[in-house]
C-alpha cells in the first residue's frame, strides 16, 4: 500500500500479473506467431483456444478497470485521497489484480460493496487454462457467453469464431461451473455459521480462496481454526479442482449402446 502511487512498482507487477494469467498454450501460439510470415511458409491459424482467451482477458480488464476506478474515485479511504494521477494508476492496479495475483495497493476492506462484489466476479472467473491463474477460466466463462448468446438466436448449435463448440465442451463448460459455484456457496454458509462476519466479507474472502487470489478484506486472521480448515480446502480445491474435472470428464466419454424416449420438462 505504501507503492500505491508508484507506477515503477505497481506497472510491473500488473504487467507479471496479465503474463501469468494467459496460459502457457497462448503463449505458445503468441510464440509461434512472434515472426511475419513469409511466402511459402504455412499458414499458421490462431487457434479458437487463444483467441477466446486474448478477447475474453481484454474484456474483463477494461471492465474491471473502469467500474472499479469510478466506483472508488471520491472513497476517501481508498483512491479519493490519491491526485488524478495516483487514482488511475491505483484504479488500474486494483482493476488487474483480482484476477489472480492478489496484490493490493489501496485497503480492500473498505472498499464500497459494489465494489467487492465487482472483485467477486472478476476472481471467479479468474484467468486462462493451463496458467497459474484459478478461477474457472477465461475460456469456460467465454465457451457459455457464446452458447447463451446462441440460444438467445434460437441456433441449434453453438459458435465461436467461425467454428462450432462440440457439445462435449458444452457440458464440461456448464459441470465445472455449477460446481466451482456450489463449492463457494457451501464454504460461505460454512463460514457464516463459523465467524461473526457479514455476507460481503464472507464472500469475498471464500472467492479469493477458491480462485487462490490471495486478495482479502482483512478477516482471514479471525476466521478461527475451523475457517481457516474451510478456506486451506477450498484454495486447495480451487487450485487442483477445475482442471482436474474438466479432464476427467473428457477422459469419461464413451457412447452408450442404447437411449432413452425423449421427453422435455419445462423450462424457466
Amino acid at each position: 500500500m505504501g507503492f500505491a502511487t508508484d507506477a515503477w512498482i505497481c506497472l510491473p507487477i500488473m504487467f507479471a500479473m496479465l503474463a501469468g494469467g494467459l496460459g502457457f498454450p497462448v503463449w505458445l501460439e503468441l510464440w509461434r506467431h512472434r515472426r511475419p510470415r513469409r511466402r511459402g511458409d504455412e499458414v499458421r491459424r490462431w487457434s479458437m483456444h487463444a483467441k477466446l482467451t486474448l478477447l475474453t482477458t481484454s474484456v474483463l480488464l477494461g471492465i474491471g478497470v473502469v467500474v472499479i476506478t469510478i466506483a472508488e474515485w471520491n472513497n476517501p479511504e481508498t483512491l479519493g485521497g490519491f491526485g488524478l494521477a495516483g487514482k488511475l494508476l491505483a484504479g488500474a492496479f486494483h482493476g488487474a489484480m483480482p484476477r489472480t495475483a492478489g496484490f493490493n495497493s489501496v485497503d480492500v476492506g473498505e472498499m464500497e460493496s459494489g465494489t467487492l462484489l465487482v472483485n467477486d466476479i472478476l476472481m471467479f472467473i479468474g484467468g486462462g487454462s493451463a496458467g497459474t491463474a484459478g478461477g474457472i477460466k477465461v475460456t469456460t466463462f467465454a465457451l457459455l457467453a457464446f452458447v447463451i448468446y446462441s440460444e438467445i438466436k434460437g441456433e441449434p448449435s453453438a459458435h465461436a469464431f467461425g467454428r462450432k463448440i462440440p457439445a462435449l465442451v458444452q457440458r464440461q463448460a456448464l459441470t465445472v461451473v455449477l460446481l466451482s459455484v456450489a463449492a463457494v456457496m457451501l464454504s460461505t454458509l460454512a463460514l457464516l455459521a463459523l465467524t461473526p462476519f457479514r455476507l460481503e466479507q464472507v464472500l469475498f474472502e471464500v472467492i479469493s480462496a477458491f480462485a487462490t487470489v490471495g486478495l482479502s478484506t482483512g478477516i482471514t486472521a479471525d476466521v478461527g481454526t475451523a475457517g481457516h480448515l474451510v478456506l486451506s480446502l477450498l484454495m486447495f480445491l480451487g487450485r487442483v479442482g477445475p482442471i482436474t474435472l474438466a479432464s476427467a470428464l473428457a477422459l469419461r466419454d464413451r457412447s452408450r449402446r442404447y437411449e432413452l424416449p425423449e421427453e422435455r420438462p419445462i423450462v424457466g
